[in-house]
């Protein structure tokens, strides 16, 4: 009888503290919004793309699990890796916040979505009270199954004119060629080349300023920093590093005002970066884009891009690529 009045009183509790829950607009599920069988679908790296009124930004989305939780970080519009303030996963339906400073707004970016196949989207509280929508899809292994056979070099740069190249946009600072050298316009528009590349080695000299900053980005998508103003940022988004992801390994003193190279090669989203004949990264995966890349179709070839809209300059020369042979 005691033990009646006890499973009795039990169930009573259980039931009172179900009642409490619904009236609060809570369920089951959302008890435990990010664990259990349902959070697997979700884990790995996405490509997104955000698709404004006026245009499509690239982003990128990588989902762990942690002590039961499911956890993110993202690059956004621009910028590094950085881990999401909220990720939730309740009844079928995925909530991620990244934060107002992050993003530069007076509020934080809330995205809603859900998956279908292999397939996300949803939207977002886009810019002036517009909603946006968004999309992902798996980010690509890029694996190759073959060493590359490399093919002819390709001089980019023919020290006359912007021949091959494109400027992202007006702009009243604009790129320059000055005696057989490209100058970066300081808070001007991008540099992007005509040609696309999958795999390649990259030979790139350059010069930076004093408290200048720029990048090459590979594929469009993938940037190697160039500064000499970000000493006090974290090593990944120092000189020679691949900005939010991989640091530069021994890191190379700064040379203001000194001819400088680059010899990077990209395999896949295997990467390699020689500076002044010394192997800073080496042979090591880049998980996602960068902040500020052209798009996020990273199955897909992409141009070199020299960064200009950061501020000071930095002269570039001698820039040669030698494409894998298909």
């Amino acid at each position: 009888m005691k033990i009646q009045k006890i499973c009795y009183a039990i169930a009573i509790g259980l039931f009172l503290l179900a009642g409490k829950d619904l009236l609060a607009g809570k369920s089951t599920a959302d008890s435990f919004p990010s664990s259990g069988e349902s959070a697997k679908a979700y884990l790995g790296r996405w490509d997104l793309t955000l698709k404004a009124p006026d245009r499509e930004y690239p982003s990128w989305l990588e989902f762990t699990e942690e002590g039961g939780e499911l956890k993110a970080r993202m690059v956004g519009r621009w910028g590094n890796a950085r881990a999401l303030l909220k990720v939730t996963l309740a009844n079928g339906h995925l909530t991620f916040v990244s934060s107002r400073e992050e993003e530069d707004r007076p509020e934080d970016m809330v995205f809603e979505g859900t998956l279908v196949g292999e397939k996300l989207s949803g939207t977002l509280n886009g810019l002036n009270g517009v909603t946006w929508t968004w999309t992902g899809q798996r980010a690509p292994a890029l694996k190759r199954s073959s060493t590359p056979k490399w093919g002819k070099s390709i001089q980019m740069f023919n020290g006359k004119d912007l021949s091959g190249w494109k400027m992202s946009g007006p702009s009243k600072s604009v790129w320059k060629v000055e005696n057989g050298t490209l100058v970066s316009p300081g808070e001007g528009p991008e540099l992007i080349s005509e040609a696309k590349f999958e795999d390649f080695k990259l030979h790139v000299e350059f010069n930076c300023g004093p408290d200048s900053n720029s990048g090459v980005y590979l594929r469009g998508r993938y940037e190697v920093q160039v500064e000499t103003d970000s000493i006090s940022e974290p090593p990944d988004r120092r000189m020679g590093g691949v900005y939010g992801f991989l640091a530069a390994s021994p890191e190379q003193p700064r040379r203001p005002g000194q001819w400088q190279s680059y010899d990077i090669t990209l395999v896949g989203r295997w990467v390699t970066v020689v500076q002044n004949g010394t192997t800073i990264i080496d042979n090591k995966e880049i998980p996602g884009i960068t902040g500020g890349a052209l798009d996020s179709h990273e199955e897909l070839p992409g141009p070199i891009y020299l960064q200009g809209t950061e501020k000071g300059h930095v002269i570039f020369r001698n820039i040669v690529i030698t494409p894998a042979e298909k």
